[in-house]
């Protein structure tokens, strides 16, 4: 094979390699879904609409309205820190 031995015990070190490269990457995953706010609990109430109250019990409802009025918030304000440094 194009004049290139390998001896045995080789393949271990690719699977090393690639491991590493693997938990590197799971590490910076779990950093970048910290810092953009994708650890909240509460986003399974996105999912529903005011077409859904029937379907809840009424504290459940609430907790929708909440977090849907929680998250429009923090979205005009993450649209306004972009726009603000955008015009920077």
């Amino acid at each position: 094979m194009f004049g290139i031995e390998l001896q045995d015990g080789w393949t271990i070190y690719i699977w090393l390699i690639s491991g590493a490269c693997i938990l590197i990457g799971v590490v910076f995953g779990i950093r970048w879904a910290a810092r953009n706010e994708q650890f909240d609990e509460d986003i399974k109430y996105l999912v529903f609409d005011d077409n859904d109250r029937d379907k809840m019990d009424p504290a459940e409802f609430a907790k929708y309205q909440e977090v849907v009025k929680k998250q429009e918030a923090r979205r005009k304000e993450v649209l306004a820190q972009k726009e603000a440094e955008r015009n920077s």
